[in-house]
């Protein structure tokens, strides 16, 4: 399951890009010299945004939202 999950250009990080850059807005990817490597920058308006998706947050009644099998006293 776990090779499955992406840590980058996401479906929901992807949704959030086209949507920022349709709008005008200017971004950067993935800063790493930034605390939790944020997914999307705009260094010029001091913003950062982490786009997860369900697996991370686990949100009520999300079909998507499960835990793993193995080893779940870890997760």
């Amino acid at each position: 399951m776990m090779a499955g999950i992406q840590g980058k250009n996401t479906k929901p990080e992807l949704i959030v890009r086209r949507i920022l850059f349709a709008s005008g807005y200017r971004f950067r990817l993935h800063r790493r010299d930034l605390p939790g490597t944020p997914d999307i920058v705009m260094p010029g308006r001091r913003v950062s945004v982490f786009a997860h998706g369900c697996f991370w947050h686990m949100h009520q009644g999300c079909r998507f939202a499960r835990m793993p099998k193995t080893r779940s006293e870890f997760w």
